[in-house]
């Protein structure tokens, strides 16, 4: 039972990655599509609109990729030798 636990954590984790990156992205890109046709803004909003949905897409895929690392524990120090712990 604890392996599927733990499978489902992990793809917990990975549909948040998917949401962090894709949510931006077309969060933007419609953002300026609507401006464009609503409200008129000229054809330079959806150029602008993908560049900032694509920053925010890497944006958050180096955050949930951070985040792996760090519950990875990969990078944890190694555990210090006390007065009373020498060989």
């Amino acid at each position: 039972m604890r392996g599927f636990v733990k499978v489902m954590s992990y793809l917990a984790w990975l549909t948040q990655l998917g949401l962090t990156v894709a949510g931006p992205l077309v969060g933007f890109i419609l953002l300026a599509v609507w401006l464009h046709r609503s409200r008129g803004w000229g054809g330079w909003v959806i150029p602008l609109g993908i560049l900032l949905g694509l920053m925010g897409a890497v944006g958050g895929l180096y955050s949930g990729f951070k985040t792996l690392h760090r519950l990875s524990g990969e990078d944890e120090p190694p555990a210090s030798t006390g007065y009373n712990d020498h060989d």
